[in-house]
């Protein structure tokens, strides 16, 4: 019987960091970086718990194929969250690229906005 109440203990533990990695991804989906570091962070004693609770606990094969369907799950959003970075990181990179570019064109031409002309198209 504690075996049971220990294994629906890691069940809970493991269903919050699924549900944790999902509100990591909303995150990051709406550019909320500072609050997912948070709870990134929060996350680590959940971690530690369980890999504890899993080491000591004797699982049946039931409970074994059960939370390893979990952990899949999981694994799968963690992985999903870390190529989300990376593309974002990505998209940060070559933005940054280009506008050095631009920076560079800038000062190498001292570009003055007050002494230089404009053109005004008047077809239309």
């Amino acid at each position: 019987m504690q075996d049971q109440q220990q294994f629906e203990q890691l069940m809970l533990q493991y269903n919050q960091l699924k549900n944790g990695a999902e509100e990591i991804k909303r995150m990051i989906e709406i550019e909320d970086f500072d609050s997912a570091m948070t709870m990134l962070k929060s996350r680590e004693s959940l971690f530690l718990s369980c890999k504890c609770m899993r080491k000591y606990l004797e699982l049946t094969e039931e409970q074994e194929k059960e939370l390893n369907v979990l952990l899949e799950e999981l694994k799968s959003l963690e992985l999903s969250n870390i190529e989300l970075l990376q593309s974002g990181m990505k998209q940060v990179q070559m933005e940054l690229k280009r506008s050095q570019q631009a920076e560079k064109i800038q000062q190498a031409y001292d570009f003055d906005e007050s002494q230089r002309g404009s053109i005004i198209n008047y077809s239309d």
